[in-house]
């Protein structure tokens, strides 16, 4: 048997641009080395954030990275939106301790992609197996792969790691020739509630669609102040830092795409998307101004019309929300994998796990059932 040797790096700005992206591709941003390092160098992870950089890497016969694991040293589980926290009391208050772990993920960003980026496939197994020896050495509680591209579940599912379930709401481009022609395939009902929503949003406001050097300075200053707000409200500290914004225009301005409403010329509200090959990733909102159904049209609506015109397949808009399928967005699987190296406690999640996946399945056939779309 050929032995196989991986190394960890102090964070993915250790690797280079070009090797880091033969690994992950192009497809989806959110794996590649422009946004990664710009989490790092705005100080978005890395310090005292509990977001340790530590990617796994195996080494091609060339000597460049052929398999890479994004990895990161946990100090809790917050930015992951797979909830653990319940796994962490139990296993604590039977006597260990379930920080730090090893989390591989795109940090704070709930996207499928893949979690092992391989420039060789065959080293796949290898580097699982160099990330469940990260945890076995280092005496920590467990591995998370979070958001796994569906693709690449039965590769962790081969190693013995447990698989947990989720729900998300995804818009599906049908062909559609502009917005018009997927209000088309809804209910008559559904329809017409989706343009009076519209209409009621923009009243008095200009939409924006700015991209690359169109975002400027002002732009930034203004999302800032809108990403607080939400973040203030909905999770306490906004995981993200003032210089993480100004950072993604410069690196990869290309792939970003703000939404901004405004009126008399001042933003008012703003969304920010990634752009990738063949999907619109929704991420980030927030308001300086309460407009109803505002929310909505920059988020979903806006969204649909940018993937439309762009030509992609989809629009993933995030986490959770059943809000969405009543605007056409409907319930797709998403998928983690979970490497719990002591027994009892992986018989005791497996056993949730088991009993939460049969509730997921009947949530998403009762959720399918209230999408908007026509029957028949």
């Amino acid at each position: 048997m050929t032995s196989i040797t991986a190394r960890l790096a102090d964070g993915v700005r250790q690797i280079a641009a070009a090797d880091w992206d033969a690994c992950a591709g192009s497809a989806n941003p959110f794996i590649g080395h422009a946004f990664l390092t710009a989490l790092e160098e705005s100080g978005a992870v890395g310090g005292r954030s509990g977001w340790q950089p530590l990617p796994i890497i195996v080494d091609g016969d060339d000597g460049r990275p052929a398999a890479i694991a994004p990895a990161y040293i946990k100090a809790h589980s917050q930015g992951e939106y797979v909830f653990d926290h319940g796994w962490a009391d139990a296993w604590e208050r039977a006597g260990g301790d379930y920080y730090p772990k090893l989390q591989i993920a795109s940090p704070f960003s709930p996207v499928p992609g893949p979690r092992l980026l391989l420039r060789d496939p065959a080293l796949a197994p290898a580097l699982i197996g160099a990330v469940q020896a990260v945890v076995d050495q280092n005496d920590l509680s467990s591995a998370h792969a979070t958001f796994v591209d569906k693709a690449q579940v039965p590769l962790f599912e081969a190693a013995g790691w447990l698989i947990r379930q989720g729900v998300q709401f995804h818009w599906t481009n049908r062909g559609y020739r502009d917005f018009d022609g997927f209000l088309d395939d809804l209910a008559s009902r559904k329809r017409k509630a989706i343009r009076k929503e519209r209409a009621a949003a923009v009243e008095g406001l200009t939409i924006r669609h700015l991209s690359g050097d169109a975002i400027r300075a002002e732009h930034w200053d203004a999302f800032w102040t809108f990403y607080q707000d939400t973040g203030s409200r909905k999770w306490g500290t906004p995981y993200l830092t003032r210089a993480t914004f100004p950072l993604l225009g410069e690196t990869m301005g290309d792939r970003v795409l703000l939404i901004l409403a405004e009126r008399d010329g001042v933003p008012i509200a703003g969304a920010l998307n990634l752009i990738g090959e063949d999907t619109l990733y929704g991420r980030y909102w927030g308001c300086a101004e309460d407009v109803p159904f505002l929310h909505f049209e920059l988020c979903y609506y806006q969204a649909i019309e940018a993937a439309i015109l762009r030509g992609l397949d989809r629009v993933e808009a995030g986490a959770q929300g059943e809000h969405k399928l009543a605007r056409g967005y409907a319930p797709v699987s998403t998928w983690s994998a979970h490497y719990i190296p002591h027994p009892d406690f992986r018989r005791a999640v497996a056993a949730f796990l088991e009993r939460e996946r049969q509730g997921v399945a009947a949530d998403a056939e009762y959720l399918e059932a209230l999408t908007p779309f026509k029957r028949g």
